[in-house]
C-alpha cells in the first residue's frame, strides 16, 4: 500500500468551457497529475457532454495525461476515436461492456492504459476477473451524469473490498472534497477526480496540495 501515490485529477466537466485552455493551464499550475474527461452520451447517463474532438483540442494545450471516462453505451465503437484523439487512459463502465476482456484488448492495441468503472449499484465482485488486466478501477461515488452531487458514503465498503484484491490505482469520482477524499483514502483509494471542488475554487493549488497530503489506508510513510 505504501508504494501507491495520491494523484489528483481535476474533472473538466466543472471547468469554464469559455476559456478551456486557461482552465487546463490553471490545473497544471496547481499541481494536477492528470485531467479527467467525462464523456456522456445521453443514453447510459442522462446528460450529453464531450466527444473525441474536445480531447484532441485538449491534447494540443497540455502534456498532462488525459483520462477519457466513457459513460456511454457501446464503448467499443469509440475506442479508436478517443485513442487517436490523444487519450492516455480510457475508462469504460462494466455495465456497458458486452465483452469486457475484448474491450480491454482493443484499448491495449492502441497502447493506452485501461480503467474500469462501476456505478453505485454495481457490486465490487462484478469486476474481480478484470483486476489483473486493468491499470485503474474507478468507483463512482455519485450516480453518474451530473457534477456537483453529494458523496455517497455507501460506496466506501466497495472501495475497501476492491483494495483487498487489487494493488493498482483506485480512483473515486463524485462529490470529492478534502473531507470525502480522506474517507475514500481510509478505504484504500488513491486517485481523486474532483470537479466543482477544484474548478470552483480561487485557490486550486492549495486544494490540490491538501489532497496530495492525505494518507492512504495502511500507508506507514
Amino acid at each position: 500500500m505504501s508504494k501507491l501515490k495520491i494523484k489528483v485529477a481535476p474533472s473538466l466537466l466543472a471547468a469554464d468551457f469559455s476559456s478551456l485552455a486557461s482552465e487546463i493551464k490553471r490545473a497544471e499550475r496547481s499541481g494536477a497529475d492528470m485531467l479527467h474527461v467525462d464523456v456522456m452520451d445521453g443514453h447510459f447517463v442522462k446528460n450529453i457532454t464531450l466527444g473525441p474532438f474536445i480531447v484532441r483540442a485538449m491534447r494540443k494545450v497540455t502534456n498532462l495525461s488525459l483520462i477519457a471516462h466513457l459513460m456511454i453505451e457501446n464503448p467499443e465503437k469509440y475506442i479508436e476515436a478517443f485513442a487517436r484523439a490523444g487519450s492516455d487512459m480510457i475508462i469504460f463502465h462494466i455495465e456497458t461492456a458486452k465483452s469486457p476482456k475484448g474491450l480491454i484488448r482493443s484499448i491495449r492495441k492502441f497502447k493506452k492504459k485501461v480503467g474500469v468503472s462501476l456505478k453505485p449499484k454495481t457490486k465490487a465482485n462484478t469486476i474481480k476477473p478484470l483486476l489483473p488486466l486493468v491499470d485503474e478501477v474507478l468507483v463512482m461515488t455519485v450516480e453518474p451524469g451530473f457534477g456537483g452531487q453529494g458523496f455517497m458514503r455507501s460506496q466506501l465498503p466497495k472501495i475497501k473490498e476492491i483494495r483487498k484484491n487489487y494493488k493498482g490505482d483506485i480512483a473515486v469520482d463524485g462529490g470529492i472534497t478534502y473531507e470525502t477524499a480522506k474517507l475514500a483514502a481510509s478505504m484504500g483509494a488513491n486517485v481523486f477526480a474532483a470537479g466543482t471542488y477544484l474548478f470552483g475554487s480561487m485557490d486550486m493549488k492549495n486544494l490540490v496540495s491538501r489532497l496530495k497530503g492525505i494518507r492512504i489506508r495502511g500507508d506507514k510513510g
